[in-house]
């Protein structure tokens, strides 16, 4: 049986003292999309930082491919990268901040992968490469920042609100893409929202959160 590509076990975040998310137990599939639903305020934010290995919790494990990871840098955060509703760019060209990422990695021949990276996401490499950061439109930044991360082909990629606020079609390019990850590549997607018709299109699996737990699925 294959092993969950990410699991929690026992589960409990606390700022302040105060509890904020607790799960018993939640296991994420290889090549499956979760979404996670809820008010603000229910968690799911806290838990797509846990589940992306960038927060650890206050007590329990969290485990990647099987074995327990920790949120210092190390191999988990090749595999699983996360996408926030307003993501940070580098104060450099579309080019430089979609590259970014295999550059550290001291990968070669970047320019045509950018430039796949830029059409999965609708944004021309002719026309955007060379735009600094602040020549962007909100849903323009969202998708160079998308860019970012699916140039790296991460095994999970965790979505916080990526179409709130956006226009229709910065936002349904981002689906696309997303979904495009998913069946090109068996990314695992996971994805925090409060538009529940994308949810029930998309999702194999959707999480009500409340207060911190798990209260429903479907």
């Amino acid at each position: 049986m294959t092993a969950p590509l990410i699991s929690l076990k026992n589960i409990r975040q606390q700022y302040g003292g105060r509890t904020v998310l607790e799960i018993p137990a939640l296991d994420i599939q290889p090549g499956t999309i979760v979404g996670l639903a809820g008010p603000n305020g229910s968690g799911k934010s806290t838990l797509l930082r846990l589940l992306a290995f960038l927060e650890a919790p206050a007590s329990g494990q969290v485990c990647f491919e099987g074995q327990p990871e920790s949120i210092g840098p190390g191999g988990v955060h090749r595999h699983v990268t996360l996408l926030v509703q307003e993501p940070y760019l580098l104060k450099r060209s579309v080019f430089a901040n979609v590259a970014y990422g295999l550059k550290v990695r001291g990968e070669t021949d970047i320019t045509p992968k950018v430039a796949e990276a830029l059409e999965q996401v609708g944004l021309d490499f002719k026309e955007f490469a060379k735009r600094s950061w602040f020549e962007l439109s909100g849903g323009e930044c969202q998708r160079v920042a998308l860019a970012a991360r699916l140039i790296l082909r991460p095994k999970a990629l965790l979505m916080d609100e990526p179409t709130a606020s956006l226009d229709t079609t910065s936002a349904t390019r981002i689906r696309t893409a997303a979904l495009s990850a998913r069946t090109d590549q068996g990314t695992t997607l996971v994805i925090a929202s409060h538009d529940m018709t994308w949810l029930n299109e998309v999702c194999d699996t959707i999480l009500f959160l409340q207060d911190g737990r798990i209260a429903d699925r479907t």
